[in-house]
């Protein structure tokens, strides 16, 4: 292993155990539910037991749940049922402005290549601007809504200048083939599926529109009772994300063999992914309002929210 992914590791290990001491002066949970997404190096973690490795002292035992895509994950954070996931941009915004009682407790930042909207491989379409009165799908209050609508806002294009396509990715990936949609915004690995299997053309990724984060989100009552436990969710995740970096192979073969997903989709998916736990700072509240800020101008969330309100401030031990 090289020097600087060994200090890496190394120091990511170290805070973990900084932040065993204060956790196990808390009371825990007799378990914790982590709900999970398709896709990203959770199958690797999962297959490498460091999650449950890292709260075993406490008898906690961890529970995991798989979601098709963000809002409903966000959904059962709010009602309890799960208590600490992993989401894109938009849905946490969905969920405050519904009144879900849910925090930020930690970020990664994005590459902007996960995502993007793409098209049929013979389609007319070539620019953000000739998605004018196109068909175009997208997951309802998912992070793909968030591209969407600041793609369009890049070309000038109004919300109403679309038909929306409001999808689950499974409906989605069944309408895109048979050409019921036009365009569609989307995520790996679907994304990464739609551009070997359908040879779909991408009009532009995240990065080439705006700046994109995921976050790890918790409810409210889980941070405030266990704030302790959380912090240790965040070291263990940011240790596992130092580990996939430098173990694109592993995280590859562990995800398809989870999900079933064509390796070679995936392989894509992982190469083109950062996995870097970091706190929610400054700069991350202020690139998520103005995500929000956009949602409210065009009255697609009831109302304006203040993502600071819910940010759960986590200091990594050093």
């Amino acid at each position: 292993m090289k020097r600087r992914n060994f200090l890496k590791l190394s120091l990511a290990s170290a805070a973990i155990a900084a932040w065993s001491s204060s956790a196990s002066a808390e009371a825990a949970p007799r378990r914790i539910r982590i709900g999970t997404q398709k896709g990203g190096f959770f199958p690797a973690v999962r297959q490498r037991h460091t999650v449950e490795d890292a709260f075993k002292s406490l008898g906690v035992e961890i529970d995991w749940i798989d979601f098709q895509f963000g809002p409903p994950l966000l959904e059962a954070i709010n009602v309890g049922s799960v208590d600490f996931g992993y989401v894109g941009d938009s849905p946490p915004i969905f969920a405050q402005a519904a009144g879900a009682r849910i925090r930020y407790v930690a970020a990664v930042k994005q590459n902007g290549n996960n995502q993007a909207i793409i098209v049929p491989k013979d389609s007319a379409i070539r620019t953000l601007a000739d998605l004018k009165g196109k068909r175009i799908a997208f997951g309802k209050g998912s992070s793909a809504h968030n591209l969407l609508v600041a793609a369009l806002e890049k070309a000038g294009l109004a919300w109403s200048d679309i038909t929306p396509a409001p999808l689950a990715p499974a409906d989605a990936t069944a309408a895109f083939a048979r050409g019921a949609v036009d365009a569609w915004s989307i995520w790996d690995p679907y994304l990464a599926l739609a551009e070997l299997k359908d040879n779909a053309r991408v009009i532009a990724f995240d990065k080439d529109v705006h700046e994109a984060n995921a976050f790890y989100i918790a409810g409210t009552d889980f941070v405030e009772k266990y704030p302790a436990q959380v912090a240790r969710l965040n070291a263990v995740f940011a240790s596992e994300g130092v580990w996939a970096d430098s173990h694109h192979e592993e995280v590859a073969s562990a995800q398809a063999e989870a999900t079933g997903v064509d390796l070679e989709a995936i392989r894509r998916f992982v190469d083109r992914s950062n996995y870097r736990v970091v706190p929610v700072d400054a700069e991350l509240t202020r690139t998520q309002q103005a995500v929000a800020d956009r949602f409210a101008r065009l009255g697609l969330i009831p109302k304006p929210v203040n993502v600071a309100d819910i940010v759960w401030k986590w200091t990594p031990a050093s």
